[in-house]
Parts: structure tokens; sequence; C-alpha cells
């Protein structure tokens, strides 16, 4: 392709509305092109870019015997209904666009598709001897994102492919989850990208077991926790590790204390000089759930560890039904107007103790009356702890479990794991943390819609049981932002060559040379006759404009027809590096021809 005739802008200005370095070059270097909140236009060389990474997913899903499909954008509610995530997606996280036509029909534009392909299974798949079947597509996905940002990273609208499989039992779900497994890994070396295999958080899709793959780049929204052995790695809402051992406590006997000002762990642990390891927190949240119940919620656990609202949440989801609801609509701390909706009296924040009164909850058909009352592994074993007396301004200390407070049932694992705990499968090792942006992710689903939707095989004993399915998607255009974010320098954006959108490219720096012009056409044939996809710069433009451009785009070698061309030779510049050399004008084609071999 000539520049010439190719719709070229570039920017030497950074977008006012971009904040990471991969956005601001995608739109600078002309790749992309801002619509709307979260909305682009993928311009010509972002296509391509677009299309390899496609075409590498499509050979290596292939490969893994995979068959591609095409799957509706617009999905009746029903579907949904059936499934039973209508108003986790429409209200509760509220991420799906929703319309009504005009017959009145509910509609959905698709933030995922396990619905639509469990109900073509339902129709299609009778037999065990159609088993198993994985089928994918890659194709535009919508999300109304609260906060769009970072360009093609969160955005409202996005390329992926997602694929499906449907499988006789779990077992036969493990081996399809490994080769996916597998043809991801292939697929994200084939790109050029370092990457991460992380445990993962199931979220809104659920399933029995999900891993995340995380391109490692500092402006990744997501943190991994790893350990230097290479075995143990995970998304931190997923992470979990072995705390700091507990200190001794100082106090041998149970007593109620005036604690002035010290709302915090801090600022408790100074005014009585003692380790949060020792202090049991009682952290508070109200939980609504879809058929408007709210439940107060009191977590007991240790003052030096946080709550992961991930775990929390998924807890209280499996608890949906206790309280005769399908789903989460909302989760949080409950703020002063928060409260003032259901409590009797003002709560003693910072003192509350685990036995915090049911009477502190207004009688009403809108609330539970009790708290929901949790137990994190890290305070089951404390001896003479420190906690709130339920009176601002007091704690007690030296108190036990059965003896002073009760010891809730719900025992449950609700820390968040962090930098320097010790790892479970090797007490030596401790978590590190790196940013990661997450460009695929592979779930178990067990029979979570197969059984909601009455998809269901004849196994080889003539039962009739529920289909085992699994999920498997990658962000295309997500991924290659990634790749951007993940490699450019102060000049520009630094392609990976397979995902390139062309491999080379040939700058002439003075037009009115007929030598140059000569040899860079003679070059831009030959390399592209060869299968080396080659752009030719031939725009009336000083050569330093060409460079910097050059540079911008990110193509990974560049040849220019300057000086060199006495000595019958063309300056060659690889790009990731700035190495620069001279080469026969005769052995150009075949040696880029080797260095992309290689390089692939």
């Amino acid at each position: 392709m000539r520049l010439s005739q190719m719709l070229f802008v570039t920017l030497r200005d950074d977008p006012a509305e971009a904040e990471i370095p991969s956005h601001k070059l995608l739109v600078r270097a002309g790749y992309i092109r801002r619509i709307g909140s979260g909305i682009y236009a993928y311009l010509p060389l972002m296509w391509r870019v677009l299309q390899k990474v496609s075409q590498i997913v499509r050979e290596e899903m292939n490969a893994a015997g995979a068959q591609e499909t095409l799957l509706p954008q617009l999905q009746p509610s029903e579907l949904w209904k059936e499934s039973g995530r209508w108003d986790t997606y429409t209200k509760a996280e509220g991420i799906m666009f929703a319309l009504v036509d005009r017959q009145e029909r509910e509609l959905g534009l698709g933030p995922t598709h396990e619905e639509v392909i469990t109900s073509i299974a339902r129709d299609l798949i009778r037999s065990y001897r159609q088993l198993p079947v994985n089928l994918y597509q890659i194709q535009t996905k919508f999300r109304d994102e609260i906060r769009p940002r970072f360009g093609l990273m969160r955005g409202r609208e996005f390329i992926m492919k997602d694929a499906y499989s449907f499988n006789l039992d779990e077992d036969c779900l493990k081996k399809t989850y490994q080769a996916m497994d597998q043809a991801y890994k292939n697929i994200f070396r084939r790109c050029g990208l370092a990457f991460r295999a992380v445990e993962a958080d199931s979220g809104a899709i659920g399933g029995s077991a999900s891993q995340e793959f995380m391109v490692l780049a500092e402006a990744g929204e997501d943190e991994v926790l790893y350990t230097d052995d290479g075995k143990y790695a995970a998304n931190v809402e997923k992470a979990v590790s072995l705390p700091l051992e507990v200190e001794k406590s100082p106090f041998t006997t149970y007593e109620k204390r005036e604690t002035p000002n010290t709302n915090t762990i801090e600022k408790l642990c100074q005014f009585l000089k003692c380790s949060p390891t020792v202090v049991v927190k009682n952290v508070l949240y109200e939980v609504i759930y879809d058929n408007g119940i709210t439940v107060l919620v009191l977590i007991h656990i240790r003052g030096d560890q946080d709550v992961n609202e991930v775990k929390l949440q998924n807890e209280l989801t499996r608890l949906a039904s206790v309280y005769q609801a399908k789903t989460i609509l909302a989760l949080q701390v409950p703020d002063e107007s928060a409260q003032k909706k259901w409590a009797t009296k003002p709560l003693p924040l910072g003192y509350i103790a685990p036995d915090l009164s049911d009477d502190y909850i207004k009688s009403s058909s809108d609330y539970a009356p009790q708290f929901l009352r949790f137990v994190d592994q890290t305070v089951i074993d404390l001896k003479d702890f420190v906690t709130g007396a339920n009176e601002t301004g007091y704690h007690v200390v030296g108190a036990n479990w059965g003896k002073d407070f009760h010891l809730s049932d719900l025992k449950v694992d609700f820390r968040k794991a962090k930098i320097g705990d010790r790892a479970i499968h090797d007490p030596s090792q401790t978590l590190k943390s790196a940013r990661g942006i997450e460009v695929g992710h592979i779930f178990q689903l067990g029979i979570k819609y197969s059984k909601a939707m009455g998809a269901t095989y004849t196994n080889e004993q003539g039962e009739e049981v529920p289909l085992v399915m699994g999920c498997y998607g990658i962000g295309v255009s997500r991924l290659a932002q990634s790749a951007v974010e993940q490699s450019y320098d102060k000049d520009g954006i630094i392609w990976p060559v397979a995902i390139a959108p062309y491999q080379v490219i040939v700058v002439i720096p003075n037009l009115k040379d007929s030598e140059q012009v000569t040899v860079a056409e003679q070059l831009y044939q030959e390399l592209n006759q060869a299968g080396i996809e080659t752009l030719l710069d031939d725009r009336n433009e000083r050569p330093g404009v060409k460079f910097k451009d050059g540079d911008l785009i990110g193509i990974p070698y560049r040849i220019v027809t300057g000086r060199s061309l006495k000595e019958g030779k063309v300056e060659v510049v690889e790009r990731s590096t700035q190495k620069s050399q001279e080469i026969t004008i005769s052995e150009v084609v075949e040696t880029l021809k080797n260095w992309i071999k290689e390089a692939t």
C-alpha cells in the first residue's frame, strides 16, 4: 500500500481523553478514532491488526477442533430469564444494553452468548454420539460500561472471540478445557505477547473453575499475585495465601476498656500497644437482593486483613435462595443515609462487637430481621483477642470465642490475599505483585446453563442428562491494544511482527532523486511479491516527518533508499531495537524473509 493513497493522518499531540500510553499512541498514529464514549472506529491500519489477531485465533481454535459459527447480537430476554441472568445483567450489574421493539418485546444486545448457544444445543444435540462439540465465533459484543476508558481496553463495543463446548461429563469437559488452555497459550505466544495464566474468579458467568490470561503491563487494571518459583499465580480477586503469624496477645483476662478516638485499627493498636493480628474487627455490609429484600451482613475478620468483596459477593449469591431471591442487585458498606433507613438507633461505628444486637434492625418486610454473621478463617482460633464493645469509645480485651462471644456456624475465607503473604503451596515463598491486562478467560461452566434451560442429551445408558459446558473468551480488540501497552517507546508503537499491520515500510527520503524513487519502487514490488506486507512512503514530506511517522505507527522494519545507494545498498532499521545496517539491494528481500520467519 502507498501511503500517498491511504487514509493516513497522524497527530503530534496526545488526545485529551487518553489516559494510558497505548490509547494515546493508537489515536495519534491513526489506528482508531473516537466516535462517542467507549465507541471507536477501527481505521485501516487497526483493521489489519485485528484481522491478523483474528486469523491467529481462528487457526489455533480450528487446530483444537473447534467449529466457527456466528451468533445473533440481538437476543430475546426470554432466554436470559430462563437462565436467571436477565435481572443480573440489566439491573444488578447493569452491563447489558436492553431495548423494547415495536411489538413490546424485550431484547438485549449480547454482552456474551451462553444463553443463545445453549438454546441451540438444546434444539440440536440429542445423543452422546454428537459429543463433545465446541463452537466459537469472532464478533462484536456490547457492554454498558459505567466508565468507559483506556480506548479499546474498556469500551462499550468491542470485538471478542467466544467459544462454548458441550461435553459428556466433567472428565470430558476437563479435556476440552486443557485443549483450550493450550490453544490460548499458543495464540498469545504467536501474537508476541508476554503473558501469565492465573487462577481467576468466575464472576457473573459462573462455573466451578476458571483461568485468566494476563498480558503483563504497568497500566493493567488487574493485580496478579504470584510466586517466584512459577508454581502459583492468581488474580487478586481469587488469590489465596497464608496470613502472617498471629502475635501473642498481651491480654490474659477479659476486660472492658475505655479507648477514646480509636475508631480505626491503627489508632486502636497504637493506644493498646498490641498487634492488629490479635484484633477481631467487625465489618458491616448491606446486600440488596433482586426480590427487594435487604440483608445486613456482619463479617468478623482479623484486624490486619481486608475483606475480599468478590469472595463475599459470591457467597451472598450462593445464599440468595435462603431469602427467596435469585441474585444480588447491590452490595455496599452502608453510609449514613443508608443506615438511617434501617437502623433503630445510631450504630457504634468503629466499636462494633461480634454480638451487635439484631435490635438495631427496624422491623420491616424490606429487611431481614437478623444480621447475617460470617466468621473469617483468620479469627476462628484467636485467643484473648481485642474487639469492639458496642459502645462508642470502648473496646474489650482478652476475649474468647465460646466464652465471651458466640462463634457463628458460617465460617468462610473472605480475606484478601496481598503482597508479602506466604504461599500455601510453599510457605517459604512469598506473594509478589504485577499488573496485568486480562485478554482471555476460560471457564468450566458445568451444568449451570444446561440445567436451567433444559439442554440435555441421552447417554449410553439411555438416560437423559444435562450437557456439561465450558466457555472460552478472548478479547480480540483488547489484545491488540494490550500489545501496544506492552511494547512502545518515546517514539511510538513497537508492534510484534506477527500482528503488525505491515511488516516493512520503504521510505523515499527525496522524491526528486530518481534513483531513490526507482529503487524504492523496485523493492516495494519485490517485497510484496515475496509475500512480505509492505508500505511505501511516497508522500511529498520532509524525511524527518516520514521517519517520525514510521516510528510512531510501529512497522517492524524500515528500508531507506538514501545515501548508501551509491554503494548499491539501502539502510534497514529494526524498529524494536533501532539498530541500523546497510544491506545490498539484491539481498534485501531474502534477508527480511529470514528475519520475519524468525520473529514469527
